[in-house]
């Protein structure tokens, strides 16, 4: 079944399959229905149209291997180790959407370095990371510049990075005017760099942080405050350039665990719902793009306040986790207002561990549930792992190009 589906993936084509290529919607028009809740001819389609649907190193090359395709691994994400695809992959994936990256601030230059058994580098913020030179498959960070921090002085002190680096921005006009002549696809605009709430963790330790969240309350919110600014910063600056040219802008947090959130409805309201909305609503003011927010795990107590904070669409669908699972529910709830970006398949074990026909037929449930009337955009719960077969994900492809014509049977 993998093969026929491979075969179908663009290795035969007729005459008249030619012709309906031609013709078919256009990519950015597909995903701008989806996003508007109508149905386009499709469910639009994403693998590394955003850093959160990526692929990873390993598992690109293995499937490019089995498409037959040239194994061309440029690395867009060093500390995810994700791959840039080829728009030769991508037009045979029938991919829908691109993602434009931010360029790196004028002061920075990222210098990788032998540690013995690890490679590590330092990024803009000050945090180092590192991974093992055998068998590693991303970057993790082994310091915190803020964990032994004891008061907002020491905060406040520490030498912040900028978002608003025009250096950042270089560019990055032409080159999505380039991508979307080329592709016809929807553009994503990504962050470089990660939420609020993430990069106060990252600067002072998970543990830290939650410590503070509950302890020390004007510590925690002088960490978010930087952490606010510079997003302020960055959108700021880059969609004042190119606001007019995006689709859909990408943010970030995670706030879901596997069993429950990670931070308590009422601490969210308290510490990010206000800054989430600022800076929420500053990109609303620079740009008529959709506001893509990511976060991993059980969320479902959280997706009022998250409406209620300016997100359009919710990446991803972590059906394996707590309340995530019942997708006819979350859509039958939700559907009306947030779009779902990813969720296509369990990628903690059908995925990975499955047979091709039992990601045919999650692929097709999720499917069933979450596409009717639009609002969907099929997609990898998260970044696909090297342990991942390229088997399962032509399956994973060709499954959705089967179901995910409309109407939705």
């Amino acid at each position: 079944m993998a093969r026929w589906l491979a075969r179908n993936l663009g290795h035969r084509r007729s005459a008249a399959q030619r012709s309906e290529e031609v013709t078919r919607v256009k990519s950015r028009e597909r995903v701008l229905a989806a996003l508007a809740h109508r149905e386009p001819d499709h469910v639009p389609l994403d693998i590394g149209g955003t850093d959160c649907s990526g692929i990873t190193k390993g598992a690109y090359r293995n499937l490019a291997r089995y498409l037959g395709l040239p194994e061309q691994t440029v690395v867009c994400d060093l500390m995810q180790q994700l791959v840039c695809p080829s728009e030769r992959l991508l037009a045979r994936l029938r991919v829908d959407v691109r993602a434009i990256y931010p360029k790196p601030p004028a002061s920075l230059e990222i210098e990788v370095r032998d540690a013995g058994q690890y490679t590590t580098y330092i990024d803009e913020w000050g945090i180092e990371w590192a991974m093992p030179k055998e068998n590693g498959l991303y970057y993790d960070m082994v310091s915190h510049p803020l964990a032994t921090a004891e008061d907002v002085a020491q905060i406040d002190a520490y030498p912040w990075p900028w978002g608003g680096d025009p250096a950042r921005a270089v560019a990055l006009r032409a080159e999505i005017l380039a991508a979307r002549q080329a592709s016809g696809a929807a553009i994503c605009l990504l962050l470089g760099g990660g939420g609020v709430l993430e990069m106060a963790t990252f600067m002072r330790g998970m543990d830290n942080l939650y410590v503070d969240l509950a302890s020390s309350p004007m510590l925690a919110e002088a960490l978010l405050e930087h952490t606010t600014q510079w997003h302020l910063q960055y959108w700021d600056m880059v969609l004042s350039q190119v606001g007019d040219l995006v689709d859909v802008v990408c943010e970030y947090d995670d706030l879901g665990g596997q069993a429950a959130p990670i931070i308590s409805p009422q601490m969210y309201r308290r510490y990010l719902k206000p800054r989430h909305r600022q800076v929420f609503s500053l990109i609303k003011r620079k740009t008529d793009a959709a506001i893509w927010f990511h976060t991993c795990g059980s969320v479902y107590d959280l997706l009022p306040d998250l409406l209620e904070s300016g997100v359009d669409i919710l990446n991803p669908v972590q059906v394996n986790a707590a309340r995530m699972g019942d997708t006819a529910r979350l859509k039958r709830e939700f559907g009306q207002s947030l779009v779902f970006w990813g969720g296509g398949v369990d990628t903690q074990r059908v995925l990975s561990r499955g047979t091709p026909h039992e990601v045919q037929d999650e692929v097709r449930r999720r499917i069933d549930d979450l596409a009717p009337g639009g609002g969907y955009v099929f997609a990898p719960i998260h970044i696909i792992q090297p342990t991942v077969p390229p088997e399962n994900i032509v399956a994973f492809f060709g499954a959705a190009l089967r179901w995910g014509r409309y109407p939705i049977a």
